[in-house]
C-alpha cells in the first residue's frame, strides 16, 4: 500500500492497525522507489541516447534521497524520456498539485519567505513529522515542508541534530529541476488571470511609471484580498516581505532573460530585488519596498522617496556597474504601499 499522506492514524479499535510505515528518511527499501543513476545511465547506453545527455537528465530528474539513498531518479520521468528522448515536465504534470497550490498561496508570511528561498535555489530548515495525517495539514506551520517532502518535491540536504530540543531540524532544497519548473508555473498561475500582468512588466522595462501605477493598482485591487497583507500597513509582521514577494512573483516569467536577484548584498547594504539582465546591452532594474508608517511619514509619497533615498545612499547600484551594466540601463524604482494602496516613482538620476 502506497501513498503520500495518511487519512487517519490506526488505533486500537481500527480494523487496520499495526502498519509499519516507510517514510521518505526510513532506510528500508531505499533503493526501490527509483531508478539509480547506474540504472538510468546504463538504460540510456541500451537506448543509444549520447553520454552528453546525462547531466541534463541528472538536472530534470536526480535529487530524489530515501534513507541514505541519494542520486534516485524519477522513475516515470526517465521512462517517458527514454521513450521520447526528450526532457520535459513529465512527472509533476501526473496531477493538478491543488492541495500544495491551496496551502502555498494561502499561507502565512513565514511559509512565502521560504518558499521565495526555495526558488532561488537556498534550503530552509524545518522541523519535519513524517506521520502528519490528512486533516493536520491546515493546522501545523510545518505541514506543508512535511507534505512537499512526502510527495517528493523535496529532497533532505542534511539533517541537523544538535538542536536543543533534541528533534532533528531538516535541511531542504527543492528536489530538481522539473520541480522548480513546476512551482514557476504554479506562482505565474496565481497572477495569469490578473488584469495588467504583461504590461506591468512592460512598463517596468521602458521606465513608464504612470503605467506602472496603473496596473499595479488594478493588480492590487484584484489580487491582495486574495492572499494576506495583513489587517495594518504598518503591523508587527514585516509586511514588506510580502509585498517583496508578490512582485517577484509577478517577475517570475522574465526569468529567462534575467536574473532575479533578491536580498543580496551590493554597495553598502541589502537591496530588495533586482533583475540583473543576462545580456548586459538590456536594461537593469532596481527595487526597494516600503510600507508606509505613520508615525515617520505625512503620506505614500514620503515613503517612496525614503525607497528611492535609501537605493542612493546605500550604493545599490555598484554591483550592476561593477559587471559594465552603464549606469543609464539601470532603472531604479521605489515601491510604497499602505494596504491595497500602491504609489511607485523612478528615480530621476
Amino acid at each position: 500500500m502506497t501513498g503520500i499522506t495518511r487519512v487517519s492514524k490506526e488505533s486500537i479499535f481500527s480494523d487496520l492497525n499495526n502498519l509499519n510505515v516507510v517514510t521518505t528518511t526510513s532506510k528500508e527499501y531505499m533503493t526501490c522507489f527509483g531508478f539509480t543513476e547506474d540504472e538510468v545511465f546504463n538504460s540510456m547506453k541500451e537506448q543509444n541516447i549520447p553520454e552528453s545527455e546525462q547531466m541534463t537528465v541528472k538536472r530534470w530528474y536526480d535529487g530524489f534521497t530515501f534513507g541514505t539513498q541519494t542520486d534516485i531518479y524519477n522513475p516515470w520521468s526517465v521512462t517517458m524520456f527514454l521513450d521520447k528522448k526528450e526532457a520535459n515536465a513529465y512527472w509533476v504534470n501526473t496531477s493538478g498539485n491543488g492541495l500544495i497550490n491551496t496551502i502555498l498561496r494561502e499561507g502565512d508570511r513565514r511559509v512565502k519567505q521560504e518558499f521565495e528561498k526555495l526558488l532561488a535555489d537556498d534550503s530552509i530548515e524545518a522541523t519535519i513529522d513524517e506521520q502528519i495525517i490528512f486533516n493536520q495539514l491546515t493546522g501545523n506551520p510545518n505541514a506543508i515542508w512535511s507534505l512537499l517532502l512526502a510527495s517528493g518535491y523535496l529532497k533532505v540536504d542534511r539533517i541537523i541534530r544538535d538542536v536543543p530540543e533534541d528533534e532533528p531540524v531538516y535541511v531542504l532544497r527543492l528536489t530538481n529541476f522539473e520541480v522548480k519548473r513546476m512551482f514557476y508555473s504554479m506562482v505565474s498561475g496565481w497572477f495569469s488571470n490578473t488584469a495588467g500582468f504583461g504590461d506591468f512588466i512592460t512598463a517596468m522595462l521602458a521606465g513608464d511609471e504612470e503605467s506602472m501605477n496603473e496596473y499595479m493598482n488594478e493588480i492590487a485591487l484584484d489580487t491582495f484580498s486574495f492572499f494576506d497583507v495583513g489587517k495594518h500597513s504598518s503591523s508587527t509582521g514585516n509586511p514588506e516581505r510580502f509585498y517583496h514577494g508578490f512582485v517577484l512573483g509577478l517577475l517570475v516569467d522574465k526569468s529567462a532573460d534575467y536574473i532575479l536577484k533578491s536580498n543580496r548584498e551590493s554597495g553598502f547594504g541589502r537591496y530588495d530585488a533586482v533583475m540583473e539582465p543576462k545580456n548586459l546591452s538590456d536594461i537593469a532594474v532596481i527595487m526597494e519596498f516600503k510600507v508606509f508608517n505613520p508615525n515617520r511619514e505625512v503620506s505614500l509619497s514620503d515613503t517612496v522617496e525614503n525607497a528611492l533615498m535609501q537605493i542612493e545612499e546605500k550604493h545599490y547600484a555598484a554591483d550592476l556597474l561593477a559587471k559594465g551594466i552603464p549606469s543609464e540601463h539601470i532603472l531604479k524604482y521605489g515601491f510604497a504601499f499602505e494596504g491595497k494602496k500602491c504609489l511607485i516613482k523612478k528615480a530621476t538620476s
